[in-house]
C-alpha cells in the first residue's frame, strides 16, 4: 500500500516562508518581506537554497520516496556542480543518503552576470530498507540546491513532528555559514554543531549575502530564537562593499534591530575565520582559472587600508572592540567569539581551503566541534541548551553510512 501525502508547511523545519508553485512549495529562508528587498540575484538564489531546511515527521514506514523539483546550476567554463545530497536521519542518525537527478538548471555566466533557467522535469528520492518500528524522521534538503517539494509516498501513515520540542538556535553568516564545499546537507558545520548539541536550526547562512542587510537583521528580530549567533565579516571584505567608517555604525545598527526583538536572548558576534586571501588585502574578490579549476583571488590594495578600506584583520579588531568597548557594559548576553579560534593558521596547514576560500568538508568538522566547545557548552556564551545527544554526526558524519546494513544507502 503507498500513501500519498502532498508536501505543507506542517511537514518543514528550519524556514522561515514558503511559496506556493506552479508544481509544488517552495521554501524558503527569508520572508516575503524581505525577499521584496532584495537587491542582487545572488542573494535571491541563496535564500531560496534550503540549508538547513529538513521534513521532520513520526512514521513506522520502511519505504519513503519524496518527489521534488531541484533547480541545478551550471557556471560556464567551471567543472559541472555536483547534483545536490538529500540526507536522511532516523531518530537523529544519518542513515541514508541520495539525490535527484533532473530539474530545472539555472546557467550563470560569471563574467557577465547573465542567468538563463531552462525548466525541466522533478524527480524522486527514494529510501528503502528503513526500521519497521515507530520513529522520527527527517529529510535534510540539498543545502545549495534549490528544491520544490511535491509530495511524499510512504507505506506507511506519517505524522508531522511539531515544532518546538528542541531550543531554536538561530544562526547567521555568509557562505561558510551555507555550507559551501560541505560534502551533503548534515556536513555543514552549523547542522554538525545542532544535531550535536540537539537544538533546533534555522540557518540563514547566505553565499554571497551576509552584508549588513536592515532586511536581514528584523528577520532576524522577528523570528523566534533561544540563541542567535552572528559570523560577520568575510563578504563585507571580498565584495567591497563598505569602508570602516560605514562598517562600524552598520554593525551597531545591526545589532540594535535584533536586540529590539531579542532583548536578553544569548547574542555571540563571531569574526572571521582565517582566510588568507584577504587577511591583509582588501577586496574585491574575482574568479581565477587560471589553474583549470575555480579560485578566487583578491584584487584589492593593501595600502588602501590607511583611508579605511576593509580587511579580515581590520575587521576582527573592529569587532571585537564594538563588542568589549562600545556594548558590553549595557548588554550582558552579548558576546564576541574570535574567528580564528574557529579555523586559524594551524589548521589552514592542516586542512587547506580548497578554491582559496570555502573550508573543506573536514574542516567543516573541525569548525563545528570548536565552535560546540567555545560556544554550547556548558558556561560557555550560548550554553542555553543541554548537551543531550551524542557527538556522533560532528566526530565523522560518514561513519554512519559504513555499517553494511542493507538499503542504507537510498536509490
Amino acid at each position: 500500500m503507498t500513501i500519498t501525502t502532498p508536501v505543507t508547511e506542517a511537514l518543514l523545519h528550519g524556514h522561515l516562508d514558503v511559496e506556493r508553485t506552479r508544481r509544488g512549495l517552495l521554501p524558503h529562508r527569508l520572508p516575503a518581506a524581505a525577499r521584496r528587498r532584495i537587491p542582487d540575484d545572488q542573494l535571491a538564489m541563496a535564500e531560496s537554497q534550503p540549508s538547513g531546511v529538513r521534513l521532520a515527521f513520526r512514521t513506522r514506514a520502511t519505504t519513503i520516496t519524496l518527489h521534488t523539483v531541484p533547480t541545478k546550476r551550471a557556471y560556464p567554463g567551471v567543472p559541472d556542480v555536483p547534483d545536490g545530497v538529500y540526507d536522511l536521519l532516523v531518530d537523529g542518525r544519518l542513515t541514508a543518503q541520495t539525490g535527484v537527478p533532473g530539474g530545472n538548471l539555472r546557467t550563470v555566466d560569471l563574467a557577465t552576470g547573465r542567468v538563463d533557467l531552462t525548466e525541466g522535469p522533478s524527480g524522486s528520492a527514494r529510501f528503502t530498507g528503513l526500521p519497521t518500528r515507530d520513529k522520527t524522521v527527517e529529510i535534510w534538503l540539498p543545502h545549495t540546491e534549490t528544491t520544490e517539494l511535491i509530495a511524499l509516498d510512504t507505506d506507511a501513515p506519517i505524522e508531522p513532528l511539531p515544532a518546538g520540542t528542541r531550543k531554536r538556535w538561530l544562526h547567521h553568516g555568509s557562505s561558510i555559514s551555507h555550507g559551501s564545499n560541505a560534502a551533503h546537507p548534515t556536513g555543514t558545520w552549523p547542522a554538525l554543531a545542532a544535531n550535536g548539541a540537539g537544538l533546533d536550526l534555522t540557518n540563514l547562512g547566505f553565499g554571497g549575502g551576509a552584508l549588513l542587510d536592515p532586511f536581514t537583521a528584523r528577520t532576524i528580530r522577528d523570528t523566534p530564537a533561544d540563541l542567535i549567533s552572528l559570523k560577520l565579516g568575510i563578504n563585507l571584505v571580498n565584495s567591497d562593499l563598505m569602508r570602516l567608517r560605514a562598517f562600524t555604525p552598520a554593525v551597531h545598527g545591526f545589532l540594535d534591530t535584533v536586540r529590539d526583538g531579542h532583548p536578553a536572548t544569548p547574542l555571540l558576534v563571531v569574526s572571521p575565520l582565517l582566510c588568507p586571501l584577504h587577511e591583509t588585502v582588501p577586496g574585491p574578490l574575482a574568479p581565477d582559472f587560471s589553474s583549470g579549476t575555480l579560485r578566487f583571488r583578491a584584487t584589492g590594495d593593501p595600502a588602501d587600508v590607511a583611508a579605511g578600506r576593509l580587511t579580515l584583520t581590520v575587521i576582527r579588531a573592529e569587532l571585537a572592540r564594538i563588542v568589549a568597548d562600545r556594548r558590553a557594559d549595557g548588554d550582558h548576553h552579548l558576546h564576541h567569539l574570535d574567528g580564528l579560534a574557529l579555523y586559524g593558521e594551524p589548521d589552514h596547514a592542516a586542512h587547506p581551503l580548497p578554491d582559496g576560500l570555502h573550508p573543506s568538508p573536514e574542516a567543516h568538522r573541525l569548525i563545528a566541534q570548536r565552535f560546540t566547545a567555545l560556544a554550547l557548552t556548558p558556561g560557555r556564551p550560548l550554553a542555553g541548551s543541554v548537551m543531550n545527544q551524542v557527538d556522533t554526526l560532528i566526530k565523522g558524519d560518514t561513519d554512519e553510512l559504513a555499517d553494511g546494513s542493507p538499503d542504507r544507502v537510498g536509490s
